[in-house]
């Protein structure tokens, strides 16, 4: 089964109608979301660096995508990237769990374990054009380069008219959704360059690749975006996308939305802990409401953390991302503030580019669930009535948070937590 999304990117399969132009989606393995996209935006001044992943699951001869730029991109300013460094910079951020035991009330709490969630990619269907193709000049396209890099061939397209570009692109076998002219022509008016990305399968071993290695560009750029209107066009289903943000200064903010902070730092009944997947997203979708936008999910320095959902993203690895001004002999990751955003929107949702801006705000941020398990003993002490009580009062008080943060059924939820706990506090 073939689960694609694009955020930035324009994708072009037939039968698949989740698409963002320019930025990519990530596969649901059943655990968090199901159409995600991981973006990794690194901004220093002026300078960007965006690293857009892939687990893309097809036929790599399917595969491509089109990504609106700034500027005609040179051959040193595109590369590809272990798919780990991003994965490992996902467990890093990613909202967690964790545990607390109480002791005996009769005679600290112990941190148990910290449970990350984790959660993206761009097709293109290749077909062969039923009628005669006519030649980039002749439609206003320019390929301003052409370039190999790893597994993939990327072309660097201009363009002085949509229709031209939409009849260039579906002679190179991009099955465009309807609406893509005028939002293409938005992108050309802007004088914005349209990276095109394809998989050369003479350099790519299906057999030994089990994945394609995410794409990353480097540009000089005043206004900070990401460009999403193209990867809208033919998603019928809501699309999700994680953006790591990551900087010298502090947390990027989002400039032209409002975005919404994560609920965090709340105990959460014993349960939780068989579901988190679900119970996250629920918490997720309520607080992104009905008509979609951007949630916080971590903003923190990356030389420390508390509680470490993953051991430190090394500074070599976050060079790569973009972070060039760290040092190897630097303390790891100190220097650098991430930011995590999760977006969730329609087609209809969203109607403008998201804008970002940079800040000197270096606030701790991180979406954070406690578990907090009720002391399971004898219990032979004049303290023991009062802790009990007390306890039932604090179980009482996580169903009511639960409910608030999810919106779920509050009696599934009593029910739920009643089976959850020894029968002491029930």
């Amino acid at each position: 089964m073939r689960r694609v999304l694009l955020v930035l990117g324009l994708l072009c399969l037939p039968g698949l109608a989740q698409a963002f132009c320019g930025f990519y989606v990530a596969r649901s393995d059943g655990r968090l979301l199901n159409e995600t996209s991981k973006v990794v935006y690194t901004r220093n001044g002026v300078f960007s660096t965006i690293t857009m992943s892939s687990d893309y699951q097809g036929p790599a001869s399917e595969f491509a995508l089109v990504v609106p730029t700034p500027s005609v991109l040179e051959r040193d300013d595109i590369r590809t990237v272990n798919p780990e460094i991003i994965a490992h910079l996902d467990r890093y951020t990613a909202p967690r769990l964790v545990e607390y035991f109480d002791e005996d009330p009769c005679t600290s709490p112990v941190l148990y374990e910290g449970v990350s969630v984790e959660e993206t990619n761009s097709v293109f269907s290749r077909k062969e054009p039923s009628r005669p193709q006519r030649g980039p000049k002749a439609l206003g396209v320019t390929v301003e380069a052409s370039y190999a890099v790893g597994s993939y061939d990327i072309e660097i397209l201009s363009a002085k008219r949509s229709d031209g570009l939409v009849t260039y692109l579906t002679q190179e076998g991009c099955k465009l959704p309807d609406g893509a002219a005028p939002v293409l022509g938005d992108y050309i008016g802007a004088g914005m360059k349209f990276f095109v990305a394809k998989v050369n399968l003479a350099r790519h071993d299906a057999e030994t690749a089990q994945e394609l290695q995410p794409l990353q560009i480097r540009f000089r750029s005043r206004e900070f975006m990401l460009p999403i209107q193209l990867g809208k066009l033919n998603a019928e289903a809501p699309q999700t996308a994680v953006f790591y943000m990551l900087t010298s200064s502090g947390r990027v903010e989002v400039a032209n939305y409002t975005a919404t902070e994560l609920p965090t730092n709340v105990d959460v009944p014993a349960f939780i802990e068989q579901m988190f997947p679900l119970f996250y997203t629920s918490v997720f979708q309520k607080a992104v409401g009905d008509r979609g936008g951007l949630v916080l999910e971590y903003g923190w320095d990356m030389g420390w953390c508390d509680p470490c959902a993953d051991d430190s993203v090394p500074n070599e690895d976050l060079r790569i991302l973009g972070a060039r001004w760290l040092e190897p002999s630097d303390f790891p990751g100190e220097g650098v503030y991430v930011t995590r955003y999760r977006a969730r929107y329609t087609k209809d949702q969203m109607p403008r580019d998201i804008m970002f801006k940079t800040t000197k705000n270096r606030d701790n941020f991180q979406g954070r669930y406690a578990i907090r398990h009720p002391f399971d003993g004898p219990m032979q002490c004049e303290a023991a009535p009062e802790y009990i009580a007390a306890t039932k009062a604090r179980l009482a008080e996580e169903a009511k948070t639960t409910v608030e943060m999810t919106g779920w059924d509050p009696g599934l939820v009593r029910r739920n937590i009643g089976r959850s706990v020894p029968a002491a506090y029930r």
